[in-house]
């Protein structure tokens, strides 16, 4: 069985990991023959395509200058491996790669939706009805993603939600790691970008300083000048910047996380927060904001803290909650790790997708 990936070549994204997991995995079995194509964009990363390259990783770039240079290179791929089945991850690139897949005869399409909010126009909209009608099955990375698709007109009987998953060995360490040995710190993994909040929690921290608690700060993730700069600028006028490091991209995140005891994601809104999954699978204790995709991987007050988005008091009393009761921060933790090796691991991500691809091509030859 073939199976060919379609994702964003940006890299920065929770789709494009995705992708490149199913693909690895499949390398490492007998049923599924994959190929990954990234829709290259302008700050794609050679290196990046060199690392999969060197990995033994599968990987075609078809150009993202215009939709119609997508589709069309994108065809030309199609009837040259023939897959059986194209799965298509992500807003817009689920468009492009539906729409090659109907024109290259390709048998089975899925749509994978990793956000519950992206910027559908009424035309867009419009499109990813009509596609649906000729899609297989529409997966949400979350049940909250799999409502939004609901919401839009997705054909329930056909739309699921597979959650998305993490390489859980290197958190194999965590435990040697005991809570109370670790920094009181706060880290929060996450591009800079609009969709993330860190302007929240800048002002929680702020408020912590008020209460005479002063924890160190760090902010991981990559993203743009312009939206990462008036952070910056923000905790100079908090009176918080001696408190806050700016890490950029950071190449050994399970070991930031395991290092720390507080893990936040502050946002606007989520598919499925791998980085998240990552302080939980860490034995970190976690806080969230209460946005679709975040709720349904937190249990507030069992494995973690949910927060109303935007609300920096709220974060900065839960905040204080944890470090100021190192013992039942630490059980949270516990309790986010187990959880996160159990229900959020890449392989049980991998053979869900893979009995689903199995179940469409093995569909066709019980009607043959």
């Amino acid at each position: 069985m073939r199976v060919l990936q379609f994702v964003t070549g940006g890299f920065s994204g929770g789709a494009t990991q995705v992708a490149i997991a199913l693909t690895t995995a499949a390398l490492q079995g007998n049923a599924i023959q994959p190929l990954l194509v990234l829709r290259r964009k302008r700050h794609t990363d050679p290196g990046r395509i060199a690392e999969l390259v060197a990995a033994g990783v599968p990987v075609q770039q078809v150009p993202g200058w215009s939709h119609a240079a997508t589709v069309a290179a994108l065809v030309r791929v199609c009837r040259e491996f023939k897959p059986d089945v194209l799965v298509a991850h992500g807003f817009s690139e689920h468009l492009w790669g539906r729409y090659a897949g109907l024109l290259a005869g390709v048998p089975h399409l899925v749509h994978v939706e990793h956000n519950t909010r992206e910027r559908y126009t009424r035309w867009r909209l419009a499109q990813t009805r009509w596609l649906a009608k000729r899609t297989d099955r529409i997966v949400g990375c979350s049940e909250g993603v799999r409502q939004v698709l609901l919401g839009m007109g997705m054909p329930p009987e056909r739309t699921i939600a597979i959650a998305n998953g993490i390489r859980v060995e290197p958190f194999a360490d965590a435990d040697a790691h005991p809570f109370v040995q670790r920094t009181p710190g706060i880290v929060m993994v996450a591009r800079f970008s609009r969709q993330k909040d860190h302007a929240t929690l800048l002002h929680a921290l702020a408020l912590l300083r008020d209460r005479g608690l002063t924890p160190q700060l760090l902010l991981a993730g990559g993203g743009k000048t312009r939206h990462r700069a008036p952070l910056e600028a923000l905790a100079g006028q908090l009176g918080i910047a001696g408190q806050v490091q700016f890490l950029g991209v950071h190449r050994d995140v399970p070991g930031l996380l395991m290092r720390h005891q507080i893990c936040v994601l502050s946002t606007h809104y989520e598919g499925m927060p791998l980085v998240l999954i990552e302080g939980m699978a860490a034995g970190c204790a976690v806080v969230g904001s209460a946005v679709p995709g975040v709720r349904e991987v937190l249990r507030d007050g069992i494995d973690g803290r949910l927060v109303p988005e935007g609300d920096a008091a709220a974060l900065a009393g839960v905040l204080q909650a944890l470090l100021e009761s190192p013992d039942a921060s630490a059980r949270l933790g516990a309790a986010a790790r187990a959880t996160a090796l159990h229900d959020y691991s890449r392989t049980r991500m991998n053979s869900t997708y893979e009995a689903l691809f199995l179940a469409l091509v093995e569909g066709d030859s019980k009607h043959a």
